[in-house]
């Protein structure tokens, strides 16, 4: 189940966040909660099996597209189609929408796109 961010889930989203590639220091990690917390184009998504939060994903809403910029999965459950499960259920929540993709996200957002053609 992806649910959106609320900030009960301040830590977990931090510490799923901090599995990202790039800045993992503590100051880092709570300015971009805040942004997903005070910009209402930037949403967060945590995905819920059973009792775990095990992946995280967030996007930048435009009008005609949204730009992924983070996606993280807990690393015991990497290699499982959870990340590609995120973007899909994203896909269903805008689609109408096209997704666009950061330096960081663009090869992961290329791997599900080819994986989905593959799939035909």
């Amino acid at each position: 189940m992806l649910l959106r961010y609320k900030k009960t889930y301040e830590k977990i989203a931090m510490g799923l966040l901090s599995y990202m590639p790039g800045d993992k220091n503590a100051k880092k990690l709570q300015e971009t909660i805040h942004r997903y917390e005070t910009d209402d184009s930037w949403q967060l998504y945590l995905l819920k099996k059973e009792d775990d939060f095990i992946g995280l994903i967030g996007v930048e809403l435009g009008d005609e597209d949204y730009t992924l910029f983070h996606i993280s999965v807990n690393p015991s459950f990497r290699g499982e189609g959870v990340g590609k499960e995120m973007v899909a259920k994203l896909q269903a929540l805008f689609p109408n929408k096209e997704c666009k993709s950061t330096e960081e996200t663009d090869l992961f957002i290329k791997k599900c796109q080819v994986k989905e053609e593959g799939a035909d």
